[in-house]
C-alpha cells in the first residue's frame, strides 16, 4: 500500500514490509526437480537420495534467506539529474548506502525491466547507480517508479523493492539544424559607452543569482550580514545581443521557434558575447557566462509549462 503515496523524498529504507521475493524460473524448475527427487527417494527407499534431496531444500532455503537479506536495510537516496537535450538519454541516479559489515552483490536498478545497472555495494560504503530514460520532449521529465532488486546468490529467487523518488530532470529543446545566423547586435552608444553590462567600471549591486561567478560576489557586504550581492559593471567592451521570439519567422510553430532560440543561446554562448531572451510573458535579461545559458535555456524548457510539470 505505500506505493499509493507517489513519489517520495527523503531516505528510503528498505525494511521488511518494502521488499518482495518470488521464485524465479530457475527457482521453480529446482523445486520440480526436488519433488521429483522425493518421490523417487520414497519410492525406492533410497537413505542417499534422501539426504541429497533434503541438503538441497536447506540449499534452496538458504539462498532465500541470502537473496533477501540482500536487499534488507539498504538506505536508498535520490542523486541530482543534469539537463539534457531532447531526444537524448536523462541519467537519473539513486545513492545505495550499506550500513552493515557484510557486502552487497549484484544490486540492479532498472524502470521497464528491459534494461538494467548493476551495481556492488561494500561494507559500510555508498555506491550510486544510474538509470538511462529517454528524454523524447522538452520540459521536465520524472523517471517514475524504479526497481531495485537481486538474484544474488544462486538467481532462484527473485527479491525487488519499488522506488518511486521525487526527481526530475530538465529537457531542454533541441537546437536546430540547419541554424538560422543569430541576429545582428546591438551597436555601440556614439559615446563608446555600452547600453549593457561590460567589464570594466563598478556600476552598482544586484541580488545575487545562482551561477554567477564567485569573482563578482561583495564578499565585504556578506560579511556585514547584507547578504549575497553581485557586484555590476558598465564597459565598452561587452557586445549587446537580444534573442527574441518576434525575430523569427511568422510561420513557425512553437516548438520549431523554441528549436532555433535553442541553437541561437548555444551559438551567442560560444561566441562569449552579452546575450538576453525575450519570450511571451518571459524575459531573460542580458549577460553572459554559463550560468546565462542555463538560464535561457531553462526558460526555453518550461515555456508554457509549470515549472515542477
Amino acid at each position: 500500500l505505500f506505493q499509493l503515496h507517489g513519489r517520495e523524498s527523503g531516505v528510503i529504507v528498505l525494511v521488511q514490509r518494502r521488499i518482495f521475493i518470488l521464485p524465479t524460473r530457475q527457482g521453480l524448475m529446482f523445486a520440480v526437480v526436488l519433488m521429483v527427487m522425493l518421490t523417487g527417494s520414497i519410492n525406492y527407499t533410497l537413505g542417499l537420495g534422501f539426504v541429497l534431496t533434503f541438503l538441497l531444500v536447506a540449499l534452496g532455503v538458504n539462498a532465500m534467506i541470502h537473496t533477501f537479506r540482500n536487499l534488507a536495510n539498504l538506505r536508498v537516496t535520490a542523486g541530482r539529474s543534469h539537463p539534457v537535450f531532447a531526444g537524448d538519454i536523462a541519467q537519473f541516479v539513486v545513492h545505495l548506502e550499506n550500513g552493515a559489515d557484510t557486502p552487497r552483490y549484484a544490486i540492479g536498478l532498472t524502470r521497464d525491466r528491459r534494461q538494467a545497472t548493476f551495481v556492488d555495494v561494500p561494507e559500510r560504503a555508498i555506491v550510486p547507480a544510474s538509470i538511462g530514460i529517454p528524454a523524447p520532449r522538452r520540459g521536465v521529465l520524472h523517471p517514475g517508479r524504479l526497481t531495485l532488486f537481486t538474484r544474488f546468490p544462486l538467481g532462484l529467487y527473485y527479491s525487488w523493492s519499488y522506488l518511486e523518488f521525487d526527481m526530475r530532470c530538465l529537457v531542454y529543446p533541441r537546437p536546430a539544424f540547419p541554424a538560422i545566423p543569430l541576429p545582428p547586435a546591438a551597436a555601440n552608444a556614439g559615446s563608446g559607452a555600452e547600453h549593457g553590462r561590460g567589464q570594466e567600471d563598478f556600476s552598482g549591486l544586484r541580488q545575487y543569482h545562482v551561477g554567477d561567478s564567485p569573482r563578482h560576489i561583495a564578499w565585504k557586504a556578506a560579511a556585514r550580514d547584507q547578504g549575497l550581492l553581485t557586484k555590476q559593471f558598465s564597459g565598452r567592451a561587452d557586445t549587446e545581443l537580444w534573442l527574441d521570439w518576434a525575430q523569427l519567422p511568422p510561420q513557425m510553430g512553437v516548438e520549431e521557434r523554441l528549436s532555433h532560440l535553442a541553437r541561437w543561446v548555444l551559438d551567442a554562448h560560444a561566441a562569449a558575447i552579452s546575450y538576453g531572451l525575450r519570450l511571451p510573458g518571459v524575459t531573460v535579461d542580458l549577460a553572459a557566462g554559463e550560468a546565462q545559458r542555463e538560464r535561457c535555456l531553462e526558460a526555453l524548457a518550461l515555456f508554457e509549462l509549470g515549472r515542477d510539470s
